[in-house]
């Protein structure tokens, strides 16, 4: 049973290691996922427990993967074979290959490589300076990489930078018309429609206009998210909480008082079959909750619940109305 309005840290810790037991089960019911929602949004500290076990849940798989190769290597490794001549040569081809992947950098040379990810997928890349970048569904992104300076360009899209310390190549984004400059920290930068965000949770950002364009500079701490339409001067900074501006990346989708219309964008990222909202006033509706992101039906079914919408089917898409009455 969940045990929702305990309120000591043991029973949160329990609390959040069964849902996370349940969502990665994938057994949640429409009631139980109404039930999950009031339980992370009741606290901050309930969100913070179900991210602390979410993650080491998380850590033990990726063990568990790398024991299972590990030992298929073994298995595989002639007996015969030399075990301190194994390794010898083993060095050797990784010394090579290492040389292979920093040579163009130690020459001056720049190496610029595009990630692109589908709908419905996600990606983890870390670069070739040990950084480590999250990609959301159908971005597509450019990293340059030098020996003076680190560029990347999110053409679209939404991905998490957890960038290496280097003072003596500064690791920017570019996006739409803005430019995001630090040196190690953590963040999001999201880019859909023309609509900008950045969200820091460690370190801290400078987000200024691209030459050219009209606007200020921003310095952005933990806990804070710059948000700004392209072509308007304007720029809004709030507070945010990483850990929910972050959730995609663990495949939940945390809203407080968003526009309906921005969760059907992130939604029709995710999935093959196109959502459409058929009212302007019915898109400006806030929603505040949290979308599991699983089987698309079941989803739409969730926002239901958050939004006064009633779910009909037209043309080979999913068509949000107003409920009648409202």
């Amino acid at each position: 049973m969940i045990h929702v309005w305990r309120n000591n840290d043991e029973a949160r810790r329990d609390d959040a290691a069964t849902w996370v037991v349940r969502l990665e089960a994938g057994s949640l019911s429409d009631a139980e996922a109404v039930a999950f929602d009031a339980w992370l949004s009741r606290s901050g500290e309930n969100a913070e427990a179900f991210d602390a076990v979410l993650s080491t849940s998380q850590t033990y798989a990726a063990l568990d993967q790398a024991v299972t190769a590990q030992v298929l290597r073994r298995r595989a490794t002639p007996a015969g074979v030399n075990r301190r001549a194994f390794v010898g040569v083993g060095a050797v081809a990784a010394a090579a290959a290492l040389a292979v992947v920093i040579a163009p950098q130690l020459a001056g040379q720049d190496t610029t490589t595009t990630y692109v990810t589908a709908r419905g997928e996600r990606r983890t890349v870390t670069l070739a300076d040990g950084s480590r970048v999250d990609l959301n569904a159908a971005t597509h992104m450019t990293v340059t990489l030098g020996r003076r300076a680190r560029a990347v360009t999110l053409t679209e899209g939404q991905a998490i930078f957890d960038v290496t310390h280097d003072t003596a190549r500064p690791f920017t984004v570019a996006v739409g018309d803005r430019f995001v400059r630090v040196v190690g920290t953590q963040f999001d930068v999201r880019r859909r429609d023309g609509r900008l965000s950045v969200t820091v949770a460690r370190g801290a950002v400078e987000v200024r206009p691209t030459e050219g364009i009209v606007g200020r500079a921003f310095r952005l701490r933990p806990g804070q998210r710059l948000e700004h339409e392209e072509g308007l001067v304007g720029v809004r900074v709030a507070a945010a909480e990483p850990a929910e501006v972050f959730g995609w990346r663990t495949g939940r989708l945390v809203y407080r008082g968003q526009p309906l219309s921005e969760v059907v964008a992130d939604l029709n990222q995710q999935f093959a079959t196109p959502i459409r909202i058929d009212d302007v006033a019915l898109a400006a509706t806030p929603v505040s909750g949290v979308l599991i992101l699983d089987d698309q039906d079941a989803v739409v079914r969730r926002l239901a619940l958050l939004a006064p919408i009633r779910v009909v089917r037209s043309d080979g898409a999913v068509v949000l109305q107003r409920q009648a009455g409202l």
